[in-house]
C-alpha cells in the first residue's frame, strides 16, 4: 500500500456522508413486536375456522390465546397505572375488548386486540429506531487496546478498563481506543465519524485523538485523557438516550388533557349504556353501542401524534451530525425567529493563524523572542487564538518554555510567569487599561501597532511583559465556505438577518460580517455582554437561536431560547450548556435542523387533525346511527397506525434532504457553494 494512503474501510465503516454506522433494530427483537406477531398469527388461524362454521371448540381457544398474547402486557401496565390513580388508555382498550367478548362479539374483540397490539409494537419500533443511528457510534470503539506498561511492555486490555493516564499504542489501520493526546509518532487519522472532515487529519505530538476514529499508516503513542464513559462517543450516546426520555410541551399538554378526557370518556360510555336502558332499550344493543363508543372515542391516536415524529426527527438529525438533546429542543428549534452567531469557530473555521509578529522598539525583543514568550503563556489555554500562537511557535521551531501561575479571564486574555517575567497576552482594549501609563511610549507604540493590524482585518493580541507592552501579534481566521449560504438561509427562515456577537475587534468583526452577509455586528463583547444582548432580544418578544463554541459563549447559549454548539472545537462548557450540538462542525446543518423542526411541527398538526377527525366522525356515527363494532375497531386502530406511520416518515433520508433544501444546504447536509467566498 502506498505511503500516506489509508487502508480501505470495511463495509461497516461509515462514509462521511453518513457519518454514523447504520444500526437497525429488527422488529422481532422487540418484545412488543413478538407478542403482536403471536396475536396476529393466532387470529389468522382462528378466523377462517370461525367464518366457515367450524365448531366453537376449534376456534374459541385460539381467540382466547389472541386476547392473552396481545392483551396481557397493556392490561398489566394499565393496572399498575390505575394503582397510581392514573387511568391509562391501554386499560380502556382491554376493557372494551373484553366487553365485546362478553356479549358474543369474540371475533371483533380479538380484532381489536390484534390491531391494538400492532399499534403498540409500531410505537416501540419507532422509539427503538430513533436510537439506532447515534447509538451505532458505540460500534466504532474497539473492544480492546494495547496498553503500554511502565517497563515498556504491552498488554491487551478492554477499552472500558482504560483510565486517565494510561498510555496506549495505536498501530496502522487500528481504531483509536480512547480519547487522548498524542505523545509521539505521526499519522493521518480519519475522523469523519466524529468531526465530518472528509480528509484524514495529520496527528502529531500534542494533538488530540478521539475514540473510534481510524488510524492511517503511522504508529501513535497516546496518553488517555478521558475514561471510556466520558469519551466523545459515550457522551453523545448518553445525551441521546437522555433526550429520548424527555417530552415536548405539546406532548405534556396532551398527556395532561388525556387524563381528564379519559375520565370524561368513561362517564360518556356509561351514559351511552345506561340511558337507552332507562328508556327501555335492549341490554345487548346498549352494551355493544357503549363498547363501540369507548373504542372509537379513545385518544390512542392523539397520544401517538406527537412523540413519534419528534423522536424520528431527532434520529434523522443525529444521522446527519446534529445531536438534539431533547424532544423539547426539537420542538423549540422551529420556533426561533432571530439568530445570533459567534465569530471564531462558528462563522470561521476556528483555526486562526499568526500572520504578523511585531515586537515594540523599546522591548529589546526579537520577533522570535516575543513569539516564544507569548506561546509559553498561551500554552495552557484552550482558546483558538492561544492555539494559533502556540502552533506558530512550534512551526517556527521555537522552544516552548515552561510557565507557572497560569490564569485566564474570558474576554480579556491569559497571564503566566515565564522565567523571571510575568507575561500577559490578550485583548488590547482590556490590557492597555493596565498599570502602564496611557501616554507612555510603549503604550502609544502598542496602540498604533494594534490599530494598524486591525485596519488590515487582523485580530490583534497584545503581549505585556511585567505589565509593560512588549509587542503585538496579528492573527487572522478564515471564514467557513458555507457561512454566507447559511446566513442567507437563516435570514429566510426567521425573517430577519442574524446578528454577529463577538469579543473580537470591531474592524475585524465588520470585515468578516461583510463576507458572510451580516449587517448587525456587535463586537468587543465580554461573555456577560453577549448574554445581555440575547436577553435584550428575548425581552423584545423574539425567540433567539444562538450558535457558538467557546467558554465565553456559554452564558449566551444559556440565556437563549435555543442554543447550538459547534462540536469539533467547542469547549466542554459550551457543549454542556447548549441544547443541540453540531457534531461534524457543518454550519449548514443549522438552518437544515431548524427547517426539519418546522416540518416536524407541521406533521404533528397533521397527526392531531387526522386523530381528531377519526374520533369525531366515528363517535357521531355511533351515537347518531349504528356503527358496527368491527368497523369502529378498524377505524380507530387504523387511525392510530396511520398516525404512527406518518410520524415514522421523518426517519427517511428524504426528510432531511427536503429540510436541507429549505435551509439552503445540499442533499448530504453540506452547504451549497457560496460563490462570493473563496
Amino acid at each position: 500500500m502506498p505511503a500516506g494512503v489509508l487502508p480501505r474501510p470495511s463495509r461497516t465503516t461509515p462514509s462521511p456522508a453518513d457519518g454514523i454506522p447504520r444500526r437497525r433494530t429488527r422488529a422481532l427483537a422487540l418484545t412488543e413486536a413478538r407478542w403482536a406477531g403471536a396475536a396476529l398469527t393466532l387470529f389468522l388461524l382462528a378466523l377462517p375456522l370461525d367464518l366457515t362454521g367450524a365448531p366453537g371448540w376449534t376456534w374459541g381457544p385460539l381467540y382466547a390465546l389472541v386476547y392473552a398474547a396481545g392483551g396481557w402486557e397493556p392490561a398489566l401496565s394499565g393496572l399498575r397505572e390505575l394503582r397510581e390513580k392514573v387511568l391509562d388508555v391501554d386499560l380502556l382498550m382491554i376493557v372494551a375488548a373484553l366487553g365485546a367478548a362478553s356479549i358474543g362479539q369474540v371475533r371483533d374483540g380479538a380484532l381489536l386486540i390484534v390491531i391494538f397490539a400492532a399499534s403498540g409494537a409500531l410505537e416501540a419500533l419507532a422509539t427503538a429506531r430513533t436510537q439506532d443511528a447515534v447509538r451505532g457510534l458505540l460500534d466504532l470503539a474497539p473492544a480492546t487496546a494495547s496498553r503500554i506498561a511502565a517497563d515498556g511492555g504491552e498488554e491487551s486490555v478492554a477499552t472500558g478498563d482504560l483510565v486517565v493516564g494510561d498510555v496506549i499504542r495505536i498501530r496502522p489501520g487500528e481504531r483509536v481506543g480512547a480519547d487522548g493526546r498524542v505523545l509521539d509518532g505521526a499519522s493521518e487519522v480519519d475522523q469523519a465519524t466524529i468531526t465530518g472532515e472528509p480528509l484524514p487529519t495529520v496527528k502529531e505530538p500534542g494533538d488530540t485523538v478521539f475514540a473510534g476514529t481510524l488510524n492511517g499508516t503511522g504508529t501513535l503513542r497516546v496518553a488517555v485523557e478521558r475514561d471510556a464513559s466520558a469519551s466523545v462517543i459515550a457522551r453523545i450516546v448518553a445525551m441521546t438516550e437522555e433526550a429520548s426520555r424527555t417530552k415536548a410541551p405539546t406532548q405534556l399538554f396532551i398527556e395532561k388533557v388525556e387524563q381528564r378526557y379519559s375520565l370524561g370518556m368513561v362517564a360518556a360510555t356509561l351514559a351511552v349504556f345506561l340511558v337507552p336502558l332507562l328508556l327501555g332499550g335492549d341490554m345487548t344493543d346498549s352494551l355493544l353501542r357503549a363498547m363501540t363508543f369507548m373504542i372509537v372515542a379513545s385518544p390512542c391516536a392523539v397520544v401517538l401524534a406527537t412523540m413519534p415524529p419528534l423522536l424520528s426527527a431527532m434520529a434523522n438529525a443525529g444521522r446527519h451530525g446534529v445531536l438534539v438533546k431533547s424532544a423539547v429542543v426539537m420542538e423549540r428549534l422551529g420556533q426561533a425567529d432571530a439568530v445570533a452567531l459567534d465569530k471564531t469557530g462558528t462563522l470561521t473555521e476556528g483555526t486562526p493563524r499568526v500572520t504578523r509578529v511585531l515586537p515594540l522598539a523599546g522591548s529589546g525583543l526579537t520577533a522570535d523572542a516575543l513569539l516564544t514568550l507569548a506561546a509559553a503563556a498561551e500554552h495552557p489555554s484552550e482558546h483558538p487564538l492561544a492555539r494559533a500562537v502556540v502552533t506558530a511557535a512550534q512551526e517556527g521551531g521555537l522552544p516552548l518554555l515552561p510557565a507557572t501561575e497560569f490564569t485566564s479571564a474570558p474576554g480579556t486574555g491569559v497571564a503566566a510567569t515565564v522565567g523571571d517575567h510575568r507575561i500577559a497576552a490578550g485583548s488590547p482594549a482590556r490590557l492597555l487599561r493596565g498599570p502602564a501609563a496611557p501616554d507612555a511610549p510603549e503604550t502609544v507604540e502598542a496602540a498604533a501597532a494594534v490599530a494598524g493590524l486591525e485596519e488590515t482585518g487582523c485580530t490583534a493580541v497584545l503581549v505585556l511583559r511585567d505589565g509593560v507592552p512588549a509587542g503585538v501579534l496579528g492573527i487572522t481566521d478564515r471564514i467557513r465556505r458555507d457561512a454566507a449560504a447559511t446566513v442567507a438561509s437563516l435570514a429566510r427562515l426567521t425573517g430577519g438577518s442574524p446578528v454577529l456577537l463577538t469579543g473580537d475587534h470591531p474592524r475585524a468583526a465588520a470585515r468578516l460580517a461583510a463576507e458572510a452577509g451580516i449587517t448587525d455586528v456587535r463586537a468587543g463583547l465580554l461573555p456577560q455582554d453577549k448574554a445581555a444582548a440575547v436577553r435584550e432580544q428575548e425581552q423584545a418578544g423574539r425567540r433567539v437561536l444562538v450558535v457558538g463554541d467557546g467558554v465565553n459563549d456559554a452564558p449566551a447559549l444559556a440565556a437563549a431560547h435555543i442554543g447550538i454548539a459547534m462540536g469539533r472545537a467547542g469547549s466542554d462548557l459550551a457543549l454542556e450548556t447548549a441544547d443541540a450540538v453540531i457534531i461534524r462542525d457543518e454550519l449548514a446543518t443549522v438552518p437544515a435542523v431548524v427547517a426539519l423542526s418546522r416540518a416536524t411541527r407541521r406533521l404533528v398538526v397533521q397527526n392531531l387533525t387526522i386523530a381528531g377527525l377519526f374520533i369525531s366522525v366515528l363517535a357521531v356515527w355511533d351515537l347518531a346511527g349504528h356503527l358496527p363494532l368491527p368497523l369502529g375497531v378498524l377505524g380507530h386502530e387504523g387511525s392510530t397506525v396511520l398516525v404512527g406511520l406518518n410520524g415514522l416518515r421523518l426517519l427517511r433520508a428524504s426528510s432531511w434532504r427536503r429540510a436541507a433544501g429549505q435551509g439552503g444546504a445540499g442533499p448530504s447536509g453540506s452547504a451549497l457553494p457560496a460563490t462570493a467566498i473563496d
